[in-house]
């Protein structure tokens, strides 16, 4: 366990993790479960969920998916059975949605890419908030993107979500902050992984380019040109939830190694050939 007044910390903090039993979710649980912190994750898939938890000492798990009601409500009954508190929501559950043309975009697509990506940070939060406020104050910590700050051709239905998150996020932390509750948005840029693996193969085949083209077009979004980890999320959320954060709130932060503009990759190919 870390040094509390290295980390910012408290001990005994308990920490929900939206999607926590994959990619950058569990990332973000496992660093705040290494800084000592009971932390209870939700994911959609089963057996997921169960690794994890298996995995995992001070870890519990609801399987749900963030975009039923029902599900978000038997989530925190069962976080309320285990810790009966709550110091920390990470809002992270997301999903990239369709790379088309708004004309080309299936409403059921449009409908579920807003449905997970913002309809179910409000559902969490609605119900996070009377917990938090029990608690004496917190941290609520909403995933956005880099595409919650710029424009992104092909990615309507995302990019909508993300710049509405950052809203929601501002407008939180004005109605909380005299609780004693900090709101911030986290504005990651490509994160390295299976996500963005899978979204540069779907552009890659639809341009007729190469996966390593493709990369090379996004990569060059960035001033330090590369993706961010998994880890470099993690950290912000700790820092931003610790009393090391303890006069941030109402900001978007990007973790992105300062975006210089999104554009649609179709343009940009034949830049990086």
């Amino acid at each position: 366990m870390s040094n509390p007044l290295i980390t910012g910390m408290e001990p005994n903090q308990t920490v929900l993790v939206t999607a926590g039993a994959n990619g950058i979710g569990k990332t973000i649980a496992e660093t705040f479960l290494a800084h000592g912190a009971q932390v209870h994750i939700c994911d959609v898939n089963p057996s997921d969920v169960q690794a994890f938890v298996d995995t995992h000492q001070n870890a519990t798990g609801t399987v749900a998916d963030v975009s039923s009601i029902k599900d978000v409500e038997r989530m925190f009954d069962e976080l309320s059975q285990h810790y009966g508190k709550l110091d920390i929501l990470v809002n992270n559950a997301g999903i990239a949605g369709p790379t088309a043309a708004v004309e080309d975009i299936k409403p059921e697509d449009w409908e579920r890419t807003i449905a997970i990506d913002l309809n179910g940070q409000f559902y969490v939060s609605r119900l996070a908030i009377p917990l938090l406020k029990q608690a004496g104050g917190g941290s609520i910590i909403n995933l956005s993107s880099n595409a919650g700050l710029y424009a992104l051709p092909l990615r309507a239905p995302y990019t909508a979500a993300k710049w509405a998150v950052v809203g929601f996020t501002k407008t939180l932390a004005m109605e909380l902050g005299p609780d004693n509750i900090r709101v911030n948005a986290l504005c990651p840029c490509s994160v390295n992984g299976p996500r963005i693996d899978g979204v540069i193969e779907r552009d890659a085949a639809e341009s007729g380019s190469s996966p390593e083209l493709i990369r090379k077009v996004y990569s060059r979004q960035s001033s330090l040109r590369r993706f961010v980890d998994a880890e470099d999320v993690a950290n912000m959320a700790l820092f931003l939830a610790s009393h090391l954060g303890k006069n941030i709130s109402g900001q978007a932060i990007g973790v992105d190694g300062h975006t210089e503009g999104l554009s649609n990759w179709t343009d940009d190919i034949e830049v990086v050939q």
